[in-house]
Order: C-alpha cells, then sequence, then structure tokens
C-alpha cells in the first residue's frame, strides 16, 4: 500500500504542495493556529494513508507540549519540518528512524573516493 503525503500550515504554506499534486493537506490560519494546529496535526497523525507529513519549523511553536512530542517522536508517519534554517540533520535522522538507514551515508563515502 502507497502512502500520502499530507502538508500542515497556513493556506500560503500548503498551496505550493498543493499545486505539486500533494492531496492531503490541513489549513490553518495564522491567526487561528493557537487554537486550531494542535488537531489539524492530531488528523493527519492518525490518518493511517500518510506516511509523510510536512509542516513549517515555525509552527511547531504552536504546538502544545503533548503534540509536540507525539511530532517529534513519529516514526510513521514521519513528520518533516522545513524552513526556519535548521538545516538538514534533523531530516537527516528522521528519514534514517523511519527506514532503518542512512541514505545519506553512502553519498558521503562516495565523495571521499
Amino acid at each position: 500500500m502507497s502512502q500520502e503525503i499530507a502538508v500542515v500550515g497556513s493556506p500560503e504554506f500548503t498551496t505550493g504542495f498543493r499545486l505539486a499534486g500533494v492531496r492531503k493537506f490541513e489549513n490553518v490560519p495564522d491567526d487561528r493556529k493557537d487554537e486550531e494546529l494542535d488537531d489539524a496535526v492530531t488528523r493527519v497523525l492518525d490518518d493511517e494513508e500518510i506516511g509523510i507529513v510536512v509542516m513549517h519549523d515555525d509552527d511547531l511553536d504552536h504546538l502544545s507540549r503533548g503534540v509536540r512530542n507525539e511530532v517529534e517522536t513519529s516514526v510513521e508517519p514521519t513528520m518533516v519540518s522545513i524552513g526556519g534554517g535548521a538545516g538538514s540533520g534533523g531530516l537527516r535522522e528522521k528519514i534514517k528512524r523511519a527506514i532503518g538507514i542512512d541514505l545519506m551515508d553512502e553519498d558521503e563515502q562516495g565523495d571521499n573516493e
């Protein structure tokens, strides 16, 4: 069974992903994030059809402690936050945890030859 990608965030954030073909999304306007973001994230985490959830890094600050803990420890679906200048280290670790191998390790060995 193939799994879907979902995106959660402001309508401005989700639009690009929707145009790229992402069909599952939760729009949460910026002025409603403190009230609605927890519920939106919980819905996508509970959806068995979703394998990857994409959020903007800044939106993590709007999550309650409990939901943020779920996001940070979720293996399936894998939560990926982008933006905020965090770099790829977090993404690398999340992919490694989700699939059990470090895909980037092979690339690094190839660069050293």
